[in-house]
């Protein structure tokens, strides 16, 4: 570790009930945020959960994940946060039953300078949410890279946080300052928002490494780390350039089994037999 993490008890509050909407976050890139997003919403949905997924990412990986060819949108997340277009108008249907897409495309990437000068530029999303959040029973909001203010609306709009982290060296580099932010963020624009779940992804079970990591995590943040640990498979990797979550691309893998899991712990929910 190469700098000084907070306590998660710093940053941490008693989740709230109700419509769940999660932050998939960490400022550091190629760690599995949209992988998580779009593979955990769609685990959840095929076990009957209606959920949205709003991909805020310039790149537009989560909708392309999902089969949205982002050339052909009508309506996107840059429309919904800089030019009042309803969160309704720029929602899509995914081939995964229960399972919808708020897509991003790359008018997105000027978004984070248009909105410094915009009225109430923090809360755009969190108040595009609302009129939409109600639909849905688990809303899960792909951030991008940075701690820039896409990821300020996502953190003020959501009521927790979930961070994925990868089983390798540095794996929580950045991790204190997303930290520090989303106590930022609850302090001055969300006073709901906590730090509810970390899921180790990028998992090989052959090196020592990533056992070691894994130990290291689990040690520093406890019962916020997922029992659940997501594999490094080919399988993943290759889903995406297919526009289908790992569940339908390859439903019986090991990746599927695992975000299936998933799904059902943050959920709440016992494990099958």
């Amino acid at each position: 570790m190469t700098e000084t993490i907070p306590s998660p008890t710093e940053v941490t509050r008693q989740p709230s009930t109700g419509a769940r909407l999660l932050a998939v976050a960490n400022q550091k890139g190629g760690v599995g945020k949209t992988t998580t997003t779009v593979n955990l919403g769609a685990a959840a949905a095929e076990q009957g959960h209606r959920v949205l997924v709003v991909d805020l990412d310039p790149q537009g990986n989560a909708s392309t994940g999902l089969g949205i060819n982002p050339r052909t949108l009508e309506a996107s997340m840059y429309d919904v946060l800089l030019r009042d277009v309803p969160m309704d108008d720029a929602i899509e249907a995914a081939a995964v039953r229960n399972l919808f897409l708020a897509p991003a495309n790359l008018d997105l990437a000027g978004a984070e300078i248009e909105l410094v000068p915009a009225f109430s530029r923090e809360m755009r999303l969190k108040n595009a949410l609302a009129k939409v959040s109600d639909d849905y029973d688990l809303v899960l909001i792909d951030c991008p890279p940075s701690l820039g203010l896409l990821t300020v609306n996502a953190l003020a709009a959501a009521d927790e946080v979930l961070v994925p982290i990868q089983c390798e060296y540095y794996a929580l580099e950045g991790l204190g300052q997303l930290l520090r932010n989303v106590d930022l963020v609850q302090r001055n624009l969300n006073a709901e928002l906590h730090l509810s779940h970390i899921v180790l992804v990028m998992y090989d079970a052959r090196t020592n490494l990533a056992s070691q990591v894994a130990a290291e995590v689990r040690e520093h943040f406890g019962d916020l780390v997922c029992r659940t640990v997501i594999p490094r498979t080919v399988r993943l990797s290759e889903a995406p350039s297919f526009g289908q979550p790992i569940t339908v691309f390859d439903t019986a893998s090991r990746g599927a089994l695992a975000y299936r899991d998933l799904a059902r712990e943050i959920a709440g929910e016992p494990r099958p037999r």
